[in-house]
Parts: C-alpha cells; sequence; structure tokens
C-alpha cells in the first residue's frame, strides 16, 4: 500500500512558535538535517521480540525506499526491563533537548507529555476515514485536553488463563460467557483449592513496574471506583476509598493466603507452576508456539462480588511526535505507520489486537476462541488507564504501595499515602 503522505500541518499561534522553534535544535536528536537536504526522522520505541525488530527493519527500509533523497528514518530500539528505564531515558532527553522527532510512549503517559508540551497534536496526520477505523479505545487513549496527540497500532487485553488439566482433575468447570465471569470470592476460591505444596493457585503479577497498575486498576473498577477522579485531577477518595481499599484487600489476601506468589517465577504458568494467571492476549502465541503440549484456556477477567462491573484492562504503546521534532516530515512517517496494512501486520508479528477494525478482515483468527475472547473484552469491556499528568508520579506510587501491602504494610496507611503523593503533586504542577 503506497503512503498516502498525509504531512501533519504546523501549530499555529505561539503554539507555533514555542513548538516549531525547537526542530533542529539539536543535530542527535529530533529536527534534523543532512547536507544533501535529506530530512532524517529518528523513532525511539523499546526492544522487543525477533518478529517484532524483524517488521520495524522490513518497514524502515520501505520507507526509506520510497522516500529517498526526502526523508530517511532511523530507529533506536532501548532496552525498557521490567522498570521504569526507558521513561528515565526519556526524561533525561527532555531535560538536554535531545528527543527524537517520534517517540513511542505506554498509554498512560500520554497525558503527561501533553501536559507538559513534550509532545505536540497529530490530528491533522490522519483522514477522517483513517480515524473512523481506528477503535475508540485508541482514540481515547491518545487524547488529551480535547486534542489526539497519539495513535498506537495494537491494543491490549487481559484475562485469567487456567491450566485445564489442573481445573479438570479439580472438578472446575472455567465460564464461557461474560455474563458468567467469575466473582472475586469465586475466583478466590479456585484459586485456593488449585493451590498446592508444588503450584501456586493463581499469578497476578505481570511485573513489578507498570504491569501492576496496567493489570489491577480493573479491580477498581469493577468494584465501581478507579485510581483517581474522571478529570484525573485527584486521587484521595478514589485509589483510597471504601471501595478501593476493597479491591488491594482482596488481592492482598491472595498473596497473604499463599495462593500468588508475591515474586513468582519468569513463564510460572507456562511452567506449570501456578494453575491460573491474569495474563496478556500476548500470551495466547507464546502458549501455542512455545508450549504446544501444554493443556489450557482463558475466561473473562473476574468482576467484584455483588453486582461488580465487568472491565479489562486495555491501552498500549503508540507514537507522538516530540517538541524537537520536524513536524512535517515525522506526520508523514506516522500515517505510513498507521495505515491499514501496516497496522495488520505488526498486530499479526506482535501478536496483539489491532487497532484498525478493518484490519480484522485479515486478521480471522479472531473469530476463533481464544482470541475471539480477548476481541470481545477488547470491543465491550475495555477500560484505559487513568488520564492524568500526574501518571508518572501515580504508577510506580501505586506498584510501590501495593508491593508495600503485599509484603505486610497496612493497606489504608498505604493507599492514603499513595493518594496524599499523587494529590500533592498534581496540585504543585497542574492545577490551575
Amino acid at each position: 500500500m503506497k503512503n498516502k503522505k498525509l504531512a501533519c500541518v504546523a501549530l499555529a499561534g505561539v503554539m507555533a512558535v514555542s513548538v516549531l522553534g525547537g526542530c533542529g535544535g539539536s543535530k542527535s536528536g529530533g529536527g534534523r538535517t543532512n547536507s544533501d537536504g535529506t530530512k532524517v526522522v529518528t523513532i525511539w520505541s523499546p526492544t522487543d521480540e525477533p518478529a517484532i525488530e524483524e517488521w520495524w527493519a522490513e518497514k524502515i527500509n520501505a520507507f526509506n525506499e520510497e522516500h529517498k533523497g526526502a526523508i530517511q528514518l532511523k530507529r533506536e530500539a532501548i532496552v525498557r526491563a521490567d522498570s521504569y528505564a526507558y521513561e528515565d531515558k526519556i526524561n533525561a532527553a527532555v531535560t538536554s533537548n535531545d528527543l527524537p522527532d517520534i517517540l513511542y510512549v505506554d498509554g498512560p503517559n500520554i497525558s503527561n507529555y501533553a501536559a507538559d508540551g513534550i509532545i505536540v497534536p497529530i490530528d491533522d496526520c490522519f483522514t477522517q476515514e483513517d480515524l473512523d477505523d481506528f477503535v475508540e479505545s485508541i482514540k481515547i487513549q491518545g487524547t488529551y485536553d480535547g486534542k489526539l496527540y497519539a495513535m498506537g497500532a495494537t491494543e491490549s487485553s487481559v484475562a485469567l488463563f487456567y491450566n485445564k488439566d489442573m481445573t479438570d482433575a479439580a472438578g472446575i468447570a472455567m465460564p464461557d460467557k461474560m455474563e458468567d465471569a467469575l466473582t472475586w470470592s469465586e475466583f478466590g476460591e479456585i484459586a485456593e483449592k488449585l493451590t498446592t505444596a508444588e503450584v501456586a493457585g493463581t499469578n497476578i503479577i505481570m511485573d513489578k513496574g507498570e504491569g501492576l497498575p496496567y493489570v489491577l486498576e480493573q479491580f477498581w473498577i469493577s468494584n465501581g471506583t478507579d485510581f483517581v477522579s474522571e478529570d484525573g485531577a485527584k486521587a484521595d477518595g478514589y485509589v483510597n476509598s471504601e471501595k478501593g481499599i476493597q479491591a488491594a484487600g482482596f488481592l492482598n489476601s491472595l498473596i497473604q493466603n499463599g495462593y500468588a506468589n508475591v515474586d513468582p517465577m519468569k513463564q510460572e504458568f507456562h511452567n506449570g507452576k501456578c494453575a491460573t494467571m491474569l495474563g496478556g492476549s500476548w500470551e495466547v502465541a507464546t502458549l501455542e508456539q512455545s508450549f504446544p503440549d501444554m493443556n489450557w484456556g482463558v475466561t473473562y477477567f473476574p468482576v467484584a462480588d455483588n453486582g461488580g462491573i465487568n472491565a479489562s484492562p486495555t491501552g498500549d504503546w503508540a507514537a507522538c511526535i516530540t517538541k524537537n521534532g520536524d513536524r512535517e516530515a515525522a506526520g508523514d512517517v506516522i500515517s505510513y505507520l498507521m495505515n491499514k496494512e501496516n497496522v495488520t501486520s505488526y498486530a499479526q508479528a506482535i501478536a496483539k489486537l489491532p487497532t484498525r477494525a478493518s484490519s480484522y478482515d485479515t486478521l480471522t483468527e479472531y473469530n476463533e476462541y481464544p482470541r475471539s475472547l480477548f476481541k470481545e473484552q477488547s470491543l465491550n469491556t475495555d477500560h484505559p488507564r487513568p488520564r492524568t499528568p500526574g501518571y508518572t508520579v501515580l504508577s510506580p506510587g501505586f506498584s510501590e504501595a501495593m508491593m508495600n501491602i503485599f509484603t505486610g504494610a497496612d493497606v489504608k496507611e498505604s493507599l492514603d499515602q499513595l493518594a496524599a503523593d499523587f494529590d500533592s503533586n498534581y496540585q504543585k504542577n497542574y492545577a490551575e
């Protein structure tokens, strides 16, 4: 598919001066032009699995061939690890005014970077026809203060994987309809029943960084609350509300009762060391390809007792144009990366849900279980992480609070401190 070469237009007025004034200010970052007049567009994104690295190499070569003499695309793959190393590198680049043209950002950080002027709007990088083809969740994730700042090729979801041999042996039948999703009590009872001296009943810790708020926020949402207020300005009375304390208390009970490990081994579920796992949609491909002999299934994300809301995580990495970037050239690149062909092939390579509805015409595997369950959740129960400029305080603060709780700290005191830290930071930096 040919690139439409849709370029972003310059911002008007004062914003145009402040944003575009940064272009060309860095010789190693964004806004660089070679001596022959070729614009060099640099992308930063995290390192990934071999299939994705191959995708990047193929697409960069294709773009550069098509735009020879005008634009050349480069990518720096940055190790993210399980914590915040990638974000730390971005923060250092902000300080040194050495940002790339295009920055891949995890969904909940978009609001922070937009509020701080690190990234600029990209509404004009897409036609209305293109925007109509993208699922709502990715547009909501990328919008701050009424403007689109980021677009991604994939969405995500999390559901409850289970070892079918273990559940069958215990006489446990897992739900196959969303309206029958396990309640917290049922989830806890199953985890207890499946726990042995050698096997944990469940795994609720994806990682000890962003994985914790990404997965666990849905327990707050299902219980009728959230981490912060709808406008993203306040955490007190939300993350530490009575319903929030109930959510944290339930999760802590899984750890304290020995049904889940606070330090799970890598691929604990895959290796038969736990019976169930709150795992991402991408795990389907991992299990199919690397553990073909394992007998497993997947069911819906658990809901709170007494009429809890069906909720599931969503959100993924998305491309932004930075304040140091060449907006016209970077706009051409984003339009190219997010066209239907590239969204479809990227989603296929990374084994995640595509953000374009039309991609499902090609990715027909999402019509079949187990992928159909993740598609169903993505279209019906998805809840992006909070859109707040204070997310850079909220995320590590929540991870720290939950790990403290899991290792013996008081639930209410830990959540109260998190709320106080968030509110203090928001009032200092973002309140009008």
